[in-house]
């Protein structure tokens, strides 16, 4: 099984790749948000993509997110691991600990789209549960183990892994405001960021399993007796962290490509599509066929 892997802020590549190629991908929605990087890393084949490109040019607001899920899908990617920096809204969960998402709560702007469909073929796919829970127990696991034997962060221990938190996915590409972090705080959500979420929405779309590793590098700005975000506290946290992450990613790898895709996510299409076949949009349908392919052949 060849598994995916998107990097966020600080992670731009992937240490230890072997037999590396770069896909220069074309996707029905355009152009992802870099080339893709192939190679072989713990046995595993690998698609690696940076997600705000490998030298950090794009905002989440302008990401592709439809072609760079649609990229991966046109690759093989079965299972996507995500990875991002986000903010933490509660005292335990410190800057370089790790949080495996299983919830999202959205507040952006509608201004990024989030779905493969419209243009005349409509579809609802189910995000009770927006996260493959195969990769999410398996991503968990692995990234307590692994911190386990890590020197100790900012908190005065060791960098923990917690097994479920809600993400806030805010627009960006500002910070929060201080009344909009004691806000969130107070709705008791985990931590925030700004990206994930599409990819999520996106990826139940396409049939790839998904799951993300938060990296927490800041108190967003609600606590009292820590500095607010800044640039500089997010890449100095994950530059420290980046190592464990990379550990984290090649020790998964042969797991999450060894189980069988028994969860939901592998046929979540299935009846998702709302709209008759007979009136498909035909340019749409020809759109979408690396999705609908398999339901209903061209």
């Amino acid at each position: 099984m060849k598994i995916g892997v998107i990097g966020g802020s600080g992670l731009y590549s992937m240490e230890g790749l072997e037999n590396v190629r770069e896909a220069d991908v074309d996707t029905a929605f355009g152009a992802p948000s870099d080339v893709l990087v192939c190679g072989t890393l713990s046995g595993v084949e690998v698609v690696f993509l940076a997600r705000h490109g490998r030298a950090h040019t794009i905002l989440p607001s302008e990401i592709n997110y439809r072609a760079n899920i649609l990229a991966m899908k046109q690759l093989g990617a079965e299972r996507i691991i995500g990875v991002c920096a986000v903010g933490s809204f509660k005292e335990e969960m410190a800057p370089r600990d790790i949080v495996v998402i299983d919830q999202f709560v959205d507040r952006t702007n509608n201004g990024r789209i989030q779905t493969f469909f419209g243009g005349g073929i409509a579809a609802h796919i189910s995000l009770a549960d927006p996260v493959c829970p195969d990769l999410h127990r398996s991503l968990y696991e692995t990234a307590n183990a692994v911190l386990a034997g890590e020197p100790d962060g900012p908190a005065g221990r060791p960098p923990r892994a917690y097994p479920c938190g809600t993400y806030l996915n805010m627009e960006g590409p500002a910070f929060s405001t201080r009344a909009e972090s004691f806000l969130y705080k107070s709705w008791g959500l985990d931590v925030i960021g700004m990206t994930s979420l599409s990819e999520a929405k996106l990826a139940r779309e396409a049939e790839i399993c998904y799951a993300t590793m938060a990296m927490v590098t800041d108190y967003d700005c609600w606590h009292d007796e820590h500095e607010s975000v800044s640039v500089e506290m997010i890449i100095r946290t994950l530059q420290q962290n980046a190592e464990a992450a990379e550990s984290i990613i090649r020790t998964v790898l042969p797991r999450a490509a060894g189980d069988d895709r028994a969860c939901p996510c592998r046929d979540a299409l299935a009846t998702a599509v709302i709209t008759q076949p007979g009136a498909f949009a035909p340019e749409t349908r020809e759109r979408l066929d690396p999705l609908l392919g398999k339901y209903y052949p061209a």
